[in-house]
């Protein structure tokens, strides 16, 4: 009888724990929207010079490493990696600036007649989206011809692979981007990280840097992601994925897309490094 009776109480604890869990993420992921939304509402001028032409002419892309500023060399700023990688391929990796129009940093250059604009967002990983949403406006880019670079805790390290589109599927840095952007239709280059061992969280683990053994094998990836991000670039166009905005907002009773207006950004938190 004792037995059956503390095994009830057990019960009812999980569950009042299980349901606290759930408050919690439930109210993080809200503020986290409301501070885009509040970020994405400051103005910006319009693009002028060689990023006028870039905004008017011919195909454009964005290809946008996420990450955390000041955070490079972690797991969780693989993504960043790739990017620079990208970017001394191409020659333009002394050509970084800052745009605080567009809260990151970017550098131009062009792949086989199209213009594309490398952005490394400079606000934290959960509010990456408000960069790639003011960028997307800035330069006249739609969602479908975004391109983001991330790290990915479901493969193993050293592993490289395509999602067109589709869930952030746990990945904060991506959820911003969807709420900002309010579509999934990205294509995104994931980045295998692998998981935590032993007891490390995964908070712990993703803001953790590479041992010098695993450096070994990102080096190698780097070179891998920016092979496999030049053939995409080479591509005219990309399959379609995800889900387009026009759904997302009758979804959510939306009427209106961030990207609308190219004369001011979208509209769209306690921030998080993870």
């Amino acid at each position: 009888m004792k037995r059956g009776t503390v095994f009830v109480k057990f019960l009812r604890y999980l569950s009042r724990f299980f349901k606290k869990l759930l408050n919690f993420i439930t109210m993080r992921g809200l503020l986290t929207k409301v501070i885009n939304r509040v970020l994405l509402s400051e103005l910006f001028t319009p693009a002028m010079g060689i990023e006028a032409e870039i905004h008017t002419e011919g195909r454009r892309k964005l290809v946008v490493g996420l990450g955390n500023p000041g955070m490079e060399g972690t797991r969780h700023s693989v993504g960043m990696a790739v990017l620079g990688a990208l970017a001394a391929r191409l020659g333009v990796a002394d050509r970084w600036r800052a745009d605080k129009h567009v809260s990151g940093e970017v550098t131009l250059s062009e792949v086989q007649s199209t213009h594309v604009v490398l952005l490394r967002p400079s606000l934290l990983m959960n509010v990456n989206g408000v960069s790639v949403a003011r960028a997307a406006g800035k330069y006249g880019i739609k969602p479908e011809d975004i391109l983001l670079i991330h790290d990915e805790l479901d493969k193993p390290l050293g592993k490289l692979s395509i999602k067109h589109g589709g869930s952030a599927r746990g990945h904060n840095g991506v959820r911003s981007c969807v709420d900002c952007l309010q579509t999934d239709v990205m294509l995104r280059i994931r980045v295998g990280i692998g998981r935590p061992v032993g007891k490390t969280s995964v908070e712990r683990h993703v803001l953790s840097r590479f041992s010098s053994e695993e450096q070994k094998v990102v080096d190698s990836v780097l070179v891998q992601s920016v092979d496999l991000l030049l053939s995409q670039l080479s591509e005219q166009d990309w399959p379609a994925g995800g889900t387009p905005a026009e759904k997302r907002r009758g979804r959510r009773g939306r009427s209106a897309s961030p990207l609308q207006d190219s004369a001011a950004a979208p509209s769209c938190g306690t921030q998080s490094a993870a």
